[in-house]
């Protein structure tokens, strides 16, 4: 079985502190480096405002009117869905309870305000950069163990949804969407993050027997995602490393992975299945162990050790 080539026990699974500890660390580089426009905005709009001399002169700065509003609490989302008389009602409201009561401080309350939303925005992305994160991880491995093992590969770049030949591109893997190769058998096409027609949900990983060509995404019946016996392997990719949530991803990953067998199932299909994750705490491991004891998994791997994810992708690469 291709999981005895990295797993030897459920131990094997168990994330080590050392791999949370720097999990964190990498989390909180990042939200760190989002943040960095965000107070960079935070001091051009204090440069702008120190022209008012008392809270109402701030109405007749044009430059600041977009942070006025941010202050007031009204995200950029929220502004499309308002009139502009709401909105001046928003920055009067700022204005009258919270700027003139400050007085002199009046333009670092203006600030603190709109680092405050700003704030909450950055904390709306950030609950979705671990997946991110490890999604990047497992291209960059997946791409190195193509390139050790000479395999040419062409990539689906997420902005120009183009199959392109990679040119040493540098963090190539914040681009991709999407792998093509040629294995001994055929070519092997992976999409990421997919709603597979067969489950009619979101998939994180799907390779195909097939060339790029064949799959027209959208609802294109001759496309080859439509097709349940063009599926080789599905796989559900978990980066967040937080051990509190880790439970609850594997609960999620093991349910759409069941899902996903019984769909296929029913159309007299068996593509394999597979799951990576970044925080596997001791139960967990030992329910996935079993799953793959047993072959309801196919394989897996802790994301956090590159020699399980490197064995993982290059079972992949050879399906």
């Amino acid at each position: 079985m291709p999981f005895n080539n990295h797993l030897k026990s459920y131990e094997s699974l168990i994330t080590p502190y050392e791999e949370i500890r720097a999990g964190f660390i990498s989390l909180a580089l990042e939200k760190n480096r989002k943040a960095t426009p965000f107070v960079e905005e935070a001091k051009a709009l204090k440069v702008f405002a120190s022209k008012a001399k008392k809270p109402k002169d701030l109405l007749k700065i044009h430059e600041i009117k977009s942070s006025l509003l941010t202050a007031s609490g009204i995200s950029d989302k929220a502004r499309n869905h308002l009139h502009e008389a709401d909105k001046r009602e928003a920055i009067k409201g700022l204005i009258e309870n919270f700027l003139e009561p400050s007085g002199k401080s009046f333009i670092d309350e203006l600030v603190y305000r709109f680092l405050l939303t700003r704030g909450d925005s950055l904390g709306g992305s950030m609950r979705n950069i671990a997946g991110v994160l490890g999604e990047w991880k497992f291209t960059r491995i997946l791409i190195s163990t193509c390139s050790v093992s000479g395999i040419e590969f062409k990539y689906l770049d997420s902005k120009t949804k183009k199959w392109i030949v990679p040119n040493s591109e540098p963090e190539l893997e914040k681009q991709v969407k999407g792998l093509h190769w040629v294995s001994t058998r055929s070519n092997r096409t992976l999409i990421y993050n997919l709603t597979v027609p067969t489950v009619k949900k979101n998939v994180d990983l799907c390779l195909f027997d097939c060339s790029p060509d064949e799959i027209i995404l959208g609802k294109n019946k001759n496309s080859a995602h439509q097709n349940p016996d063009k599926y080789l392997a599905l796989g559900e990719l978990k980066g967040g490393i937080d051990p509190a949530g880790a439970d609850e991803h594997w609960k999620t990953a093991n349910s759409a992975l069941d899902r996903i067998r019984t769909a296929f199932s029913n159309k007299n299909c068996h593509p394999k299945t597979f799951f990576i994750g970044a925080a596997i705490e001791n139960a967990m491991a030992k329910e996935i162990y079993q799953q793959l004891e047993n072959r309801i998994l196919a394989n897996g791997a802790n994301l956090t050790n590159e020699e399980q994810v490197v064995s993982l992708c290059d079972w992949l690469i050879k399906l």
